[in-house]
């Protein structure tokens, strides 16, 4: 297959935890034939899709990790699969890629379907399965935001679009800066915060369980440093092999059908104490931990998928 990566620069990722970097590895090791290139090199050309990209060949070598070819112009019609593995933050320009690549449907795969990338962002999925969440409001609206927090007492407040732990804020019930947060958040752009009711089970840690074309694959738990909130890995978040509960699975029971149907191949929950808090379909990330874990080919497990859709 020709397969081309919309990615952040491939120089720069970190080749024992980046899962785009096994994506790539694996495809090599198939026998495809790929290419990179970023975001901002994406266009729309006279009813063309083009983006300048270059080959890559890669290998597991600290500092020496992909191989590029010269720069040239790729007709993404004439690939057969395109990933859409860029990091958030999801803003209009994350957003106007999606709108250029659904014009290749028909054409070129696309992974994950960016059409509901689009339309479900990681924490406006959830609203989908109000029965698997905790209790969780959006608003810009401060007395809103007040008025649960006096409800639920202790919650998190974060940036509705932010990623990787950034800008999430927990508030305890004597905590007094809800105030001085929505400032803060509101001064910076005009979208709304999400909070929802702290749990308390993140202290023993927030599973992040892989799914691949709607079926769980497995599970890595994430557990916080000492003295902090955020479970993730790149914010001192330790890593740790871990099973799924009877709870786990009946979750990813309910939403499989959904994200199959949705043409998200590659998606990773993250789930704290049987609840559902993020369904990540942007940049999912956790599969060189699993795959270290648990001994499976989650890479291979992705690429059959999408071969059996081609």
């Amino acid at each position: 297959m020709k397969i081309a990566f919309q990615m952040d620069p491939i120089g720069s990722v970190n080749i024992d935890a980046d899962s785009t970097f096994r994506l790539a590895e694996e495809a090599q090791a198939r026998g495809h034939q790929m290419w990179v290139y970023t975001p901002d090199h994406l266009s729309y050309r006279e009813g063309r899709i083009m983006a300048r990209a270059q080959s890559v060949k890669v290998q597991r070598v600290k500092g020496d990790h992909a191989r590029l070819g010269a720069v040239e112009d790729l007709d993404l019609a004439k690939v057969d699969v395109v990933w859409l593995r860029q990091d958030p933050p999801f803003d209009m320009g994350y957003i106007t890629t999606t709108h250029l690549l659904d014009r290749l449907k028909g054409k070129t795969l696309v992974v994950n379907d960016p059409f509901w990338v689009r339309n479900c962002p990681e924490k406006l999925l959830v609203l989908d399965f109000p029965d698997l969440t905790p209790p969780t409001t959006i608003a810009r609206d401060l007395s809103v935001l007040r008025e649960f927090k006096d409800r639920h007492g202790d919650i998190i407040l974060k940036p509705l679009y932010g990623n990787g732990g950034a800008g999430v804020f927990r508030l305890t019930d004597s905590d007094r800066n809800l105030n001085s947060l929505h400032e803060l958040f509101t001064g910076m752009n005009r979208e709304p915060l999400i909070a929802q009711k702290f749990l308390p089970d993140v202290a023993a840690g927030d599973k992040r369980i892989i799914l691949v074309d709607g079926e769980a694959v497995g599970a890595i738990n994430r557990v916080p440093a000492v003295g902090e909130t955020r479970s993730n890995l790149h914010v001192g978040g330790r890593a740790e092999k871990i099973g799924m509960t009877a709870r786990e699975h009946e979750i990813c029971a309910a939403i499989g059908p959904r994200l199959k149907e949705m043409g998200q191949v590659f998606v990773g929950i993250d789930v704290i104490g049987g609840y559902l808090t993020e369904i990540n379909v942007t940049s999912p990330t956790g599969i060189q931990e699993l795959e270290r874990f648990d001994g499976i080919n989650v890479a291979g497990k992705i690429w059959e998928a999408i071969e059996g859709k081609l």
